[in-house]
């Protein structure tokens, strides 16, 4: 269980609660689209520029991903470890990537991690 706390694009909205069961087939061995701006894809909606993916990753499985220009990233690994870009991570270690326009996530022993694709 991870509580995540995204502020508001603005001041004075509404609060406001989602909650959606991603199944574990969606996340296996690609980043599943669980939280954005717009609730493509069947996400949560959050009023802010951010996309969040939620991954389960056996060892050996990649998960690539692109971030646009001028974008950044957050990773929070919650369990196993994981390889993003060359440096390992294990159950409660994040990282914050700016500058880099190619991700690539890699299980090394099974591994859940949430990707914050963030402006």
């Amino acid at each position: 269980f991870l509580q995540i706390w995204i502020l508001p694009e603005r001041d004075g909205l509404a609060p406001s609660y989602e909650q959606r069961h991603f199944p574990a087939d969606e996340r296996f061995g690609a980043l599943r689209l669980v939280a954005s701006k717009d609730g493509r894809e069947g996400s949560v909606r959050i009023h802010q520029d951010a996309d969040l993916y939620a991954t389960v990753l056996g060892a050996g499985a990649t998960a690539p991903h692109a971030l646009r220009p001028g974008r950044h990233a957050w990773l929070q690994v919650a369990r196993g470890r994981c390889d993003l870009n060359g440096i390992l991570l294990d159950a409660g270690d994040g990282a914050a990537v700016s500058g880099e326009t190619s991700l690539r996530l890699t299980g090394v022993r099974d591994a859940e991690a949430v990707l914050f694709d963030l402006a």
